[in-house]
């Protein structure tokens, strides 16, 4: 399935993809002729060629050798470790860029698109203790580049749940975690994304291993990623993004309608607020 066809003066990655899909064409193959010796499916290809996915050293090495490239896969695919953004979460940060529907289950933090400066701020720090300012600031610059894809008024579609812990989790202190409830609620009122508090009297529920995040596009399969200490992987396999799909929903059909969540961070807000100005 072909994806979105991107600039290939905009990344590295629109770059390969444009070649990789110029040469493949050249060679007579499908996507999924060459997919097969390197033990990926066709829309795996698909989404390399769309920039959805980004293209390993060991498939560069394959590619220049199936499609007689002379190197130039291994030698441009270099050019996509160089990112602002960790190595887990690099892939997954690229991809967002060409979301048209971003669907997230947050169980312990305000998602990164979400935050403000002052919570990331917190967020890094506590994650880095040790980091130097520039460290900080350097990831910090990264996530609020991040938030820029929000200045778009309709896309993507944005949907979160988040935990009634991320409401109660004080990162920061009381005056970040106002201030970061607000900015949730500024978008929610401005109808530029939906947010949805799934209680703790919900009890059990479909997502409680973990984050859950899903990123679907005009013309590719849509994608899951998963987060786990210093660690994250994209997902494709239909099954295991059927079953992400599904524990979203759930979850989803599991919290507050969205006027009522909105009402309660609002009111954990000035909660907030109140205690901030208290002696």
């Amino acid at each position: 399935m072909p994806g979105p066809k991107l600039d290939p003066s905009s990344s590295p990655r629109a770059l390969l993809g444009a070649e990789l899909r110029h040469r493949r064409e050249g060679a007579g193959l499908s996507q999924d002729e060459l997919g097969q010796p390197l033990f990926v499916s066709g829309s795996f290809i698909g989404q390399l060629e769309s920039g959805t996915r980004r293209m390993q050293l060991d498939q560069a090495q394959k590619m220049d050798e199936i499609l007689k490239a002379d190197g130039f896969f291994v030698r441009n695919c270099a050019a996509l470790k160089k990112s602002k953004y960790p190595n887990h979460f690099a892939e997954a940060a690229e991809a967002e860029l060409l979301a048209k529907t971003i669907k997230q289950y947050a169980p312990q933090l305000i998602p990164g698109l979400l935050q403000t400066e002052a919570y990331a701020r917190a967020v890094f720090w506590a994650y880095q203790p040790t980091a130097t300012e520039d460290v900080i600031e350097e990831l910090l610059s990264a996530r609020l580049e991040r938030a820029q894809l929000l200045s778009d008024p309709t896309t993507p579609f944005v949907r979160v749940v988040l935990d009634e812990a991320v409401l109660r989790r004080r990162v920061g202190g009381t005056a970040v975690m106002s201030e970061a409830l607000r900015h949730v609620a500024k978008l929610a009122r401005e109808r530029r994304i939906i947010v949805q508090v799934l209680p703790d009297s919900a009890g059990a529920h479909a997502a409680m291993s973990g984050l859950v995040k899903l990123m679907s596009f005009s013309a590719a399969p849509t994608l899951a990623y998963f987060e786990v200490l210093g660690s994250g992987r994209l997902e494709d396999d239909p099954a295991t993004v059927a079953r992400c799909v599904l524990s979203y929903d759930l979850a989803a059909a599991s919290a507050l309608s969205p006027e009522a969540s909105l009402a309660l961070i609002e009111s954990m807000a000035e909660d907030y607020a109140h205690e901030t100005q208290q002696p």
